[in-house]
């Protein structure tokens, strides 16, 4: 299913209706088990990257990867510890309201330098037992190019080109199709929502 969540208007501006992001810092919450967010990601967790059209780019394309877990709004103070035991990242309130669902929290993680700093190193140590696993190895090797900036390269773009489509090829749907449009392609791993807005 396309992504619905409204952290932002149409205009660029935060929904006033909404909380203001939340960073690590601003809350106080106990650390969870490490071996429990472990957990947690492998059900939960979302690794994506896209790759889009971005005119003021020099090659006209832009990579993003992220990092994400998302939940029901009465589950946020789980997010919070998840955030306080991995050292960073930010808290987003997300409205469905005109979808009739839950309102629900993400917590992402998608500047490369925290994603290498913070969410490596604890995967690397704690490492994911499910079919995750995998997914994140690729995400982890994309982003280490984007820190290196071969991104910006032909060869380390193609590169990354493939590592995705291997991303992709791991999600849920079946209709895996390698070719490429800039505009519209993402490579995310996460589970699908049913209608009542809950994780399947």
């Amino acid at each position: 299913m396309q992504e619905v969540s409204r952290v932002r208007s149409t205009h660029g501006n935060r929904n006033l209706k909404l909380a203001k992001p939340m960073r690590k810092g601003q809350i106080q919450r106990e650390k969870l088990h490490p071996q429990y967010v472990i957990g947690f990601i492998d059900g939960e967790g979302s690794f994506s990257v896209s790759i889009n059209k971005h005119q003021t780019l020099k090659n006209g394309i832009e990579v993003k990867a992220e990092f994400e877990i998302e939940l029901r709004a009465d589950d946020r103070e789980i997010l919070e510890r998840i955030m306080e035991t991995i050292g960073s990242g930010i808290i987003y309130d997300c409205s469905y309201e005109r979808y009739g669902w839950y309102p629900h929290v993400k917590y992402k993680i998608t500047s490369t330098k925290n994603l290498e700093t913070y969410l490596f190193p604890f995967l690397d140590q704690y490492p994911l037992q499910a079919k995750k696993r995998r997914t994140y190895e690729l995400f982890r090797a994309i982003v280490l190019m984007m820190r290196r900036k071969e991104h910006l390269t032909p060869a380390g773009y193609e590169t990354i080109q493939h590592l995705r489509n291997e991303m992709r090829k791991l999600g849920k749907k079946h209709n895996f199709n390698s070719s490429f449009n800039a505009s519209l392609e993402t490579a995310r791993i996460r589970e699908n929502r049913s209608s009542g807005g809950v994780r399947q």
